[in-house]
C-alpha cells in the first residue's frame, strides 16, 4: 500500500528479553523471584543481574551471536536468570535434563556444540564426567560455570571452574544487549524429554518464545503479579515458556529444587501461590498427599496440566481439593503447550466427574497458534468430528520450532505437506475439541482392533486402589498383542491381578482389558511422563502370552 514503509519505529524483532525490560520499570520493586529463606530479589534486581551476567558471558568467554550455552540445574534463582541473560548475550541457551547421565550429557554437548556450560552444585560430577569423555575426543569441549547458592552448601572448585556470583560480580551494566537481528533468530536449544532413545535438539526462535509466552499468560488466565511456583522443570521445553511469562506479568517466581507434595503445600501457603504447572504424575502426587502435609488453600490456585493426558480421575481428585485445573497439550516441538481445553460456562451445570472428562480433553489451539487439525497422514483430510474417526494431530503456526538441529531429514519429514505432524493419534468431538486416543507407536492391535492406552490407563486410575498405571502391548500367540498394564499401589493397599482384570472387564469392552497386570513403580522422564518404550521391552522380555482360543479373551 503507497505511504507504508518498514522501519525501526514500527517494526522491532520480537524477543522475551522485553518483557524483563518492562518489568524492571513497572514492577521494579516487587518480588521477582524467591528461593527458600535467604534469596529473594526484586525485577530491578533481576533485570540488573542478567545484563552483568550477560555482560560476563560475552567478554569472559567470548561468546557471539548464535553460540549455545548450556546449562545443568533445578529451578533455582540461576536458572531463571540465565533464561535472559544468554539471549541479551545474542546466545542460544540449551536447558539440559538434570537425570541425564555423563555419557549422555557429553552426547548433547558435542551436539549442540556447547562454548559454556553453567552447572548446579548438586550435578558438578555429572558434568565433569561429561566434560572427561569430551576430551577424549575432537569436541570442543565447554568451560565451567559453577551454580551455588546462598544458604546451600559450599562445595570444593578446581581452579578451572568459575563460580556463577564471582562472574555475575564482573559484569557491567552498561552492556549493550545483543538483540535478535531476525525475529526468527534462535533464543533456545531444547532436547526431546527422554520418551524414546534418541533426544532431537529442538531449535526455538524469539518469535516463537515471544508469542507461546503470551499465549500461557492467556491460557493461564494470569493477571498482573501472579505468584507462580515452579514444579515444572525449566529445562523442559523452557518452563512451558512460562519462565518469560511471569516475567511478561510482573509476577513472582517461586523456586523450588526438589517437587513434593510437602513442599508443594508449604509454598503455597507461605508465598500465597496463585498458579502452578505439572503433569498428571505431580497432580497425583498432590491427590494422594498424606492429611499431615497438606494445607488449605489461601485462595484459588490454577494449575496447568499436560505432558501427558491426565485421567479425569485426577482432574476431579485436583478439583475436590479447590485448584482450578487448566489441561494444555503440546510436544517439545510447539514450544510446550499448544491446544487449551478452555472451559465453557455450560459444563458448570453437569456433575463433576462429566466436567472433568471435559476438562480432560486435548481442546483446541490457543491465540498463538494458528491451526490444529486432526488429520488421514495419508490423504490429508480432516478427519469426520464424530468422537470416533481417528486420525494424526497436526500444527501449523508462528509457535512450532524452526526445526531440528543438524537433521534436515528429519526436520523435512515432521513437516510433509506443511503441517507439524506430532506422531499422536486423537478424534475431534463435534465442538471442535480434540480428545488424545494414544502415540502412534503405543495403539495396541489386538485380533485387528485398536486398543486406546489411554481409555485402558483411564478405566485403571478410577479403581481405588490404583495410585498410578501405565499400558503397553505385550506380545500374544492368538491375537498378536494384548493390552498389559503395569499398575503402582496406594500405599496400604493391596490388589490381585485378576481383580484388577475383572474391575477392567466390568467397565470396558472385553477386549480391551488387560490380560496382564504387574505390580510394580514405573518408569519416567523428569518431566514426569511414562517412559513407555522401557515398559514395552519390559512387556516384551515376558514373552509370548500363550493361546487360549478366542472365547477366553
Amino acid at each position: 500500500m503507497e505511504g507504508t514503509i518498514r522501519c525501526s519505529a514500527n517494526y522491532i524483532p520480537l524477543s522475551p528479553i522485553s518483557f524483563l525490560e518492562r518489568s524492571s520499570v513497572v514492577y521494579r520493586d516487587r518480588l521477582s523471584v524467591v528461593y527458600g529463606d535467604h534469596v529473594k530479589f526484586t525485577w530491578k534486581q533481576t533485570h540488573e543481574r542478567c545484563v552483568k551476567l550477560a555482560s560476563s558471558i560475552a567478554s569472559r568467554f567470548r561468546i557471539s551471536r548464535g553460540d549455545v550455552v548450556a546449562v545443568l540445574a533445578p529451578n533455582i534463582p540461576a536458572m531463571y536468570e540465565l533464561h535472559f541473560a544468554v539471549p541479551m548475550a545474542g546466545a542460544v541457551l540449551c536447558t539440559l535434563n538434570i537425570r541425564h547421565d555423563s555419557k549422555m550429557v557429553s552426547t548433547l554437548l558435542k551436539h549442540s556444540n556447547a562454548k559454556l556450560i553453567f552447572v548446579d552444585h548438586q550435578f558438578i560430577d555429572v558434568a565433569k564426567g561429561a566434560i572427561e569423555i569430551m576430551s577424549k575426543s575432537s569436541a570442543t569441549v565447554p568451560q565451567i560455570v559453577l551454580i551455588l547458592v546462598s544458604g546451600e552448601l559450599p562445595v570444593l572448585t578446581k581452579s578451572e571452574v568459575v563460580e556463577y556470583e564471582a562472574l555475575l560480580a564482573m559484569g557491567s551494566l552498561d552492556f549493550e544487549i545483543r538483540r535478535p537481528i531476525d525475529e526468527c533468530d534462535p533464543i533456545a536449544l531444547n532436547y526431546t524429554s527422554g520418551t524414546t532413545s534418541n533426544p532431537k535438539g529442538v531449535v526455538y526462535s524469539h518469535r516463537g518464545a515471544y508469542l507461546n509466552s503470551l499465549a500461557a499468560v492467556l491460557l493461564n488466565e494470569m493477571r498482573s503479579m501472579p505468584v507462580y511456583l515452579w514444579t515444572v522443570p525449566m529445562f523442559h521445553c523452557n518452563g512451558w515458556c512460562l519462565t518469560w511469562a511471569v516475567a511478561a506479568q510482573g509476577g513472582t517466581n517461586v523456586c523450588l529444587r526438589a517437587v513434593t507434595a510437602k513442599g508443594i503445600f508449604g509454598s503455597i501457603s507461605q508465598h500465597g501461590v496463585t498458579h502452578m504447572g505439572g503433569a498428571p504424575t505431580v497432580l497425583n502426587m498432590i491427590i494422594n498427599a498424606p492429611e499431615t502435609e497438606r494445607v488449605p488453600l489461601p485462595g484459588k490456585v490454577t494449575v496447568m496440566t499436560g505432558g501427558a493426558p491426565p485421567p479425569s480421575q485426577v482432574v476431579f481428585g485436583m478439583e475436590q481439593l479447590g485448584f482450578d485445573v487448566c489441561h494444555a497439550y503440546g510436544l517439545t516441538e510447539t514450544y510446550g503447550p499448544g491446544t487449551v481445553c478452555t472451559p465453557k460456562p455450560e459444563w458448570d451445570a453437569l456433575p463433576l466427574e462429566s466436567q472433568a472428562k471435559l476438562k480432560s480433553r486435548q481442546g483446541v489451539n490457543h491465540l498463538g497458534l494458528e491451526e490444529v487439525d486432526v488429520k488421514d497422514p495419508v490423504t490429508m483430510k480432516s478427519v469426520a468430528w464424530d468422537a470416533k474417526t481417528m486420525g494424526e494431530v497436526m500444527f501449523r503456526g508462528n509457535t512450532v520450532m524452526n526445526g531440528y538441529l543438524n537433521d534436515i531429514n528429519a526436520t523435512q519429514e515432521a513437516f510433509k505437506d506443511g503441517w507439524f505432524r506430532s506422531g499422536d493419534l486423537g478424534v475431534r468431538h463435534s465442538d471442535g475439541y480434540i480428545e488424545l486416543k494414544d502415540r502412534s507407536k503405543d495403539i495396541i492391535i489386538s485380533g485387528g482392533e485398536n486398543i486406546s492406552t489411554i481409555e485402558v490407563e483411564s478405566v485403571l486410575f478410577r479403581h481405588p486402589a490404583v495410585l498410578e498405571a501405565a499400558v503397553v502391548g505385550r506380545p500374544d500367540e492368538h491375537w498378536g498383542e494384548t493390552p498389559c498394564a503395569f499398575v503402582e499401589l496406594k500405599q496400604g493397599y493391596k490388589l490381585k491381578e485378576d481383580e484388577l482384570i475383572a474391575y477392567c472387564r466390568n467397565n470396558l469392552p472385553r477386549y480391551m482389558a488387560p490380560r496382564t497386570v504387574v505390580f510394580r513403580e514405573l518408569p519416567k522422564t523428569s518431566t514426569g511422563k511414562t517412559q513407555k518404550f522401557v515398559l514395552r521391552e519390559w512387556a516384551k522380555a515376558m514373552g509370548s502370552l500363550p493361546s487360549r482360543g478366542k472365547s477366553k479373551l
